[in-house]
């Protein structure tokens, strides 16, 4: 995955942010909108974009868009910056398939320690009891 090739398929939207900073919200629109479409990307193979279509089903929009938005800084471009490291990590995330688990088999000196222990422990309750004559 190449970063570059990536970032040049996104495309960004700047939009008035919302919420506190008086004046400055009504004049700048520092809120950044990034959206990429997953279905028309050249950058993944149709394997990956299967599995981040899997991954992300709750990110991503009926059409297989994924928005984001960043409203955090009011510069306008450090909010861009933000934007992008965050969709990095989630198309990372994403794309990460886990190890799969290999059961172990329990080693035979165990069984014989559990069983040993079974049978030391059955002789002192037996010694217990009162013995018939």
């Amino acid at each position: 995955m190449e970063t570059d090739k990536l970032i040049s398929e996104l495309q960004f939207k700047a939009v008035r942010s919302s919420g506190a900073g008086g004046q400055n919200v009504n004049k700048v629109s520092s809120k950044v909108v990034l959206s990429f479409d997953l279905k028309n990307s050249n950058e993944f193979t149709e394997e990956e974009k299967m599995l981040l279509e899997i991954n992300l089903t709750s990110r991503l929009t009926n059409d297989q868009i994924l928005i984001l938005n960043c409203d955090e800084d009011r510069s306008q471009f450090k909010n861009k910056e933000i934007v992008i490291k965050r969709f990095l990590t989630i198309i990372k995330q994403g794309l990460f398939i886990p190890k799969i688990r290999k059961a172990t088999k329990i080693p035979k000196s165990v069984i014989r320690k559990r069983l040993k222990d079974k049978k030391t422990l059955s002789e002192t309750k037996n010694n217990r009891k009162k013995p018939e004559f």
